[in-house]
């Protein structure tokens, strides 16, 4: 047996006792300048195709009704999944509708939409891929390109939600992703960049709009991605801890679902959240069994981090759900054994049966095959006070369900001691046509310093401001 084998082994093993010490023993092996329409009022609609009559809870829309398409999408409305909405296996065809064959370019006068009160700008425009966004302590606005393999950085020197600086931070990078600035807090000295296989820094003051020196390698030790369909999960956020002692590191799968012999070997050290020290040296698994915790966050109250996860494919329209959830140390969530808690994959019938009862079950379910990707906790002052402290999420959109689902942002409201009761709600829609035509696709969340929020839409493009009309 070699050692990744044998390290493999210990983290099931880790799992399978529920110790979270156990788990560490070995190395941690995101066209054009238009008018937008005039806003109206959004009502939204309860028919879901294929679902019963509407079923709602104090306006919030359960079970079937929940599961929902692109059609019953609208600002404000309100769903709630739980586990025991969860279809059987292969209760509907696996569909495969990839959002190239019905993608569009942006039509004239197409604009997202948003609650009553906001209004959407655009911010930025003719950007090559826009994934992750993030916001530098002083304001600046940085952007991952990730097929050119650059990092965009933008200034609104003046306070007008228009960035009168617009040019690129660094070239040269491997399918960039995740940006965090080290140490946190209003004066870094670093910034660190996730490529798809390694984690690199360069030196960082405020103010820097060029990257200098050669790119310092943190670590090399982050399985590499491809491009998907058969080249695995490639996009690696990062964040550090709020004390600033841990580097975190998300990893997603190589495959849907670990189907062929061997491949929980290639698998070894992914579909987990990665720590390590802020140089670099690996200090285990924060968490595992996660297929692809695309974003990942702190929240700034309580210290949770969080996770933004796509889960497997294969198993209809309505599995596996998406989801968002707290991630707590130790924790395995499912990944290829199992989902949702124990629910097994029939892929794996009869594997692992001591993991039975030490899955995790996460906070929020969302529609299946949302794509949900990076996530934000909303602490500015522009929105209303309700919304502060709640998570935004961009769900990319589907491809493994007949209907369309996706293409999105959504608010996860938390209470006063950062816990969510599950439910979530559509705040910006508008990205499929009517026709099912789909021209946007929402990809990065970010807080700027005047309190609007900025949207990376990888579709079309175009980074959109959001801002709340007092």
């Amino acid at each position: 047996m070699g050692r990744s084998e044998m390290e493999f082994m210990q983290k099931i093993s880790a799992v399978a006792t529920g110790t979270a010490a156990a788990l560490m023993v070995f190395s941690a092996s995101c066209a054009h300048s238009q008018v937008p329409p005039t806003a109206t009022p959004v009502v939204a609609t309860a028919a879901v195709n294929g679902g019963d009559s509407a079923k709602k809870a104090g306006g919030v829309l359960t079970g079937k009704d929940a599961m929902g398409d692109w059609t019953t999408d609208a600002p404000g409305v309100r769903r709630h999944l739980t586990v025991a909405d969860l279809p059987p296996p292969y209760d509907t065809p696996s569909i495969d509708h990839g959002a190239d064959k019905v993608f569009i370019a942006r039509p004239n006068g197409a604009w997202p939409k948003v609650p009553e009160g906001f209004k959407v700008e655009e911010y930025a425009l003719h950007l090559e891929e826009p994934r992750k966004i993030v916001t530098a302590p002083n304001g600046d606005i940085f952007v991952a390109e990730s097929r050119p393999g650059r990092i965009h950085i933008f200034r609104d020197s003046h306070g007008t939600g228009k960035p009168d600086v617009d040019q690129v931070f660094v070239t040269g990078l491997r399918q960039p992703f995740g940006i965090a600035f080290y140490p946190p807090g209003p004066d870094p000295k670093y910034i660190y960049i996730a490529n798809t296989d390694s984690v690199v820094r360069f030196p960082y003051k405020n103010g820097d709009l060029a990257a200098t020196g050669t790119p310092e390698m943190i670590t090399n030790t982050v399985p590499g991605g491809g491009r998907l369909r058969g080249g695995g999960h490639w996009t690696r956020d990062i964040v550090f801890s709020p004390d600033a002692k841990k580097l975190y590191v998300s990893v997603g799968s190589l495959t849907n679902v670990s189907q062929a012999p061997g491949d929980e070997e290639k698998d070894f050290r992914r579909a987990d959240i990665l720590e390590y020290t802020p140089e670099g040296t690996s200090t285990g698994v924060y968490a595992s069994g996660i297929r692809n915790p695309v974003g990942i966050a702190f929240q700034p109250k309580t210290g949770d981090m969080w996770t933004s996860v796509n889960e497997r494919d294969g198993l209809g329209d309505h599995l596996v759900p998406d989801y968002i959830t707290r991630v707590t140390p130790g924790a395995f969530y499912g990944w290829p054994w199992y989902y949702i808690g124990d629910h097994q994959d029939p892929r794996h019938k009869g594997a692992h049966p001591e993991l039975a009862g030490k899955v995790t079950v996460p906070d929020v379910l969302l529609q299946s095959h949302s794509a949900s990707l990076c996530l934000d906790f909303y602490e500015g002052d522009n929105f209303p006070k309700e919304y502060k402290g709640d998570i935004f999420a961009a769900e990319h959109g589907s491809w493994n369900r007949d209907r369309r689902t996706g293409y999105k942002v959504i608010r996860v409201p938390l209470d006063g001691k950062g816990k969510s009761n599950g439910e979530y709600e559509d705040f910006m829609t508008g990205f499929v046509t009517d026709d099912g035509h789909v021209w946007g696709r929402p990809v990065g969340v970010t807080v700027a310093k005047d309190g609007s929020m900025l949207v990376t839409d990888d579709g079309s493009g175009t980074v959109w401001r959001i801002v709340h009309e007092k």
